[in-house]
């Protein structure tokens, strides 16, 4: 790094980040969502409980809540180069593992390879972070968004190749409904070696080395984030500033309302007699909502404020679960609307969190809050999708949605509280 950076250098080093992580996402994403259609149905076939047909994605999830702490302290150390590769492959791991679950008919083996696989899903959520870290403030938000538009493109395309790659599985003598797993390996070994090719040089090391020269540009981290890093500590950060707390409690309650209603439609269609092509298709509008208007999202945070995109957010989404929950068993305009419209409520309420968190996280402590927070956020949904198998056994489909209703109003509740607090 030469001791002299203008700033027509770092517009130049981020416009190299953020391409490699756009295609990163892209690829990588399919990796993460391919499986998503089919991942409720392997575990039903070898748990043989219906119940138990949400504990993949809720180990998935638990598994991305540790890591994402993980990953944030490898970041702090060496960069988000690496955080980012260490994340992929580790997810690559978990997904042959998961092919092999289903090969030898273990249950808990797939458990195992689904908490690896959390590894990719902790290391595309701190992307958006990585974009942040040269950015100029006006367009941060902006910026964090486009990372997460990308995933739009592996995301709709993964839950359709729920098909094609069972015919995969076949032709290579493993079960059917491993066959996503196995191009979901495929993928984000790829998206691995996109960033490590790419993101150079890396953009928190960059802020770091301007800081430290006293360049005119935003620094990243402090060396204090590495030392001071646990969770107990990025929770008392967190909860000493309002607008923070009020930040992480909605992506919180977002991805948990998200997470548990998701997981759950499959096996709703089923029920109905939907065929997994049409489940996929459903699966993928869902991810639309999630990611394609995300740039919108982003613009309208920059222009409009955080809170009222995060309250809108939290209307659309509970719009969603209301839809949900009155569609029938199998496919419906009301799911389908129903699973766009929470994806596009999701997406409105995560970006205008981020954005919050990347504006208000102390400069030292950056990494230990991003982290710590989508630490939160991942162990609350892994919390409701455990919770979303017992209770569509018990009480049914349309239960499970109308109660998600209650994690929308805490959104809503969280961006009138930005709103209307005055930062300090």
């Amino acid at each position: 790094m030469t001791q002299a950076v203008t700033q027509v250098d770092v517009e130049a080093i981020q416009r190299r980040t953020v391409r490699p992580l756009v295609v990163a996402q892209a690829v990588g994403a399919v990796g993460i969502t391919v499986g998503v259609a089919t991942a409720s149905l392997l575990a039903r076939d070898l748990s043989g409980s219906e119940a138990q047909a949400g504990f993949v994605q809720s180990a998935q999830t638990l598994g991305a809540a540790l890591f994402a702490f993980w990953l944030a302290r490898v970041m702090a150390l060496r960069g988000r180069r690496l955080g980012q590769v260490a994340g992929l492959l580790t997810g690559a791991a978990g997904a042959l593992l998961a092919v092999v679950a289903g090969e030898v008919g273990s249950m808990a083996l797939l458990l195992v390879g689904a908490i690896l696989l959390g590894a990719t899903t902790a290391a595309n959520a701190s992307a958006r972070y990585a974009a942040t870290d040269l950015a100029h403030p006006e367009h941060r938000a902006r910026d964090l968004s486009t990372v997460v538009w990308a995933t739009t493109i592996g995301a709709v395309l993964g839950p359709n190749l729920s098909g094609p790659s069972g015919v995969l599985a076949r032709s290579v003598g493993v079960p059917e409904l491993t066959g996503p797993f196995l191009v979901g390996g495929i993928m984000m070994l790829a998206a691995a070696g996109v960033v490590w090719a790419g993101m150079r040089p890396d953009p928190l090391l960059t802020a770091r080395a301007l800081a430290d020269a006293g360049a005119a540009a935003e620094p990243a981290v402090g060396t204090r984030d590495v030392a001071n890093a646990s969770p107990r500590g990025a929770l008392g950060v967190i909860v000493s500033d309002p607008l923070l707390l009020a930040s992480v409690a909605a992506q919180a309650c977002a991805h948990a309302a998200m997470v548990a209603v998701m997981i759950m439609t499959p096996l709703h269609m089923e029920h109905g007699g939907a065929h997994l092509d049409v489940i996929g298709f459903v699966i993928s509008i869902h991810v639309l909502g999630m990611f394609a208007f995300s740039p919108l999202v982003g613009r309208a945070c920059d222009r409009v404020g955080r809170g009222p995109v995060m309250a809108a957010g939290g209307v659309v989404l509970m719009a969603s679960v209301v839809l949900s929950g009155a569609s029938r068993a199998g496919m419906s305009w009301h799911i389908s609307l129903g699973l766009f419209l929470l994806g596009l409520g999701w997406s409105m309420a995560t970006v205008a969190a981020s954005a919050t968190i990347a504006d208000r996280a102390p400069l030292e402590r950056r990494t230990q809050v991003q982290g710590g927070s989508d630490m939160f956020m991942l162990l609350a949904a892994a919390g409701a999708g455990a919770l979303s198998g017992p209770v569509v056994g018990e009480w049914g489909y349309s239960w499970l949605a109308y109660s998600t209703s209650v994690l929308a109003v805490g959104v809503v509740a969280a961006g009138v509280t930005i709103r209307t607090t005055r930062p300090e």
